[in-house]
């Protein structure tokens, strides 16, 4: 099952308030970039993520939101998290958090090519 069009781009719409976010598809689901950074992905089974880390994965535990799971036995969890319901419905509230991803990601970016990985 691949990712809804219908969602892809309501989401994009609801982003535009942040500016350059493009989608790319990526293992039957999409990721969401900006200035070539992912911030964020939407899976096959329509739940969109976004990327987290100790700047913001506060807000989502507060949240209740679980932490993106790829493999079905739960060996493994990835540094994003489901973004509540509630925030979906606002476009100023879902750029905010996308803003917040996009910089948790950036941080991780650069935090990776200190420790001299490539990026």
């Amino acid at each position: 099952m691949a990712v809804s069009p219908e969602l892809r781009d309501h989401i994009l719409d609801l982003l535009e308030l942040l500016g350059g976010v493009t989608a790319r598809p990526m293992f039957g689901g999409v990721g969401l970039y900006r200035d070539g950074v992912m911030f964020g992905l939407i899976t096959r089974r329509d739940v969109l993520y976004f990327r987290t880390d100790d700047g913001n994965r506060g807000e989502y535990e507060a949240a209740d939101m679980t932490p993106f799971v790829p493999f079905e036995d739960g060996r493994m969890t990835m540094p994003y998290h489901e973004v509540p319901d509630d925030v979906m419905e606002d476009a100023e509230e879902i750029s905010a958090w996308a803003g917040r991803a996009w910089e948790a990601a950036r941080r991780n970016r650069k935090a990776g090519k200190r420790k001299g990985g490539k990026r």
